[in-house]
């Protein structure tokens, strides 16, 4: 199962996430971090889905080329997050909801890549990546 620790995060990451969940909270939102770092299989398996198994493609990024897949000294050290708003609860999925423009404003003030921008290399809201290679 996909990780969800701040502590499987690039250590450069690692307080950027923070203030960003500190700031999504301060701005009424309420945050719910989906994925940080996730194995080689469990990437490959992400990467099939709407190509050999049903569902709607969800990443363009084989085994080893994601940025939740790095390592650092043989330590997870995932250089982007997922994250999805909760209203009243439940996950909010549809990208025209204020909250993941909002989510993505924050985010870019942090300096984080948000490929939730309609130039973004994959539409992918729930995706904040470090900007620089580590």
């Amino acid at each position: 199962m996909a990780s969800r620790a701040i502590s499987d995060l690039h250590p450069q990451l690692q307080p950027l996430a923070e203030i960003f969940l500190r700031r999504c909270r301060d701005q009424g939102l309420d945050p719910l971090l989906t994925c940080t770092w996730r194995s080689a299989a469990e990437q490959d398996a992400l990467y099939q889905q709407g190509r050999s198994k049903p569902g709607a493609i969800v990443t363009q990024a084989r085994a080893g080329q994601s940025a939740h897949n790095a390592m650092l000294y043989g330590s997870p050290a995932a250089r982007a997050f997922d994250v999805v708003p909760l209203v009243a609860g439940k996950p909010v999925w549809d990208a025209e909801h204020p909250h993941w423009h909002l989510m993505g404003q924050i985010g870019q003030a942090l300096g984080l890549n948000w490929y939730g921008q309609p130039d973004a290399p994959f539409q992918e809201y729930p995706h904040f990546q470090l900007s620089q290679e580590f």
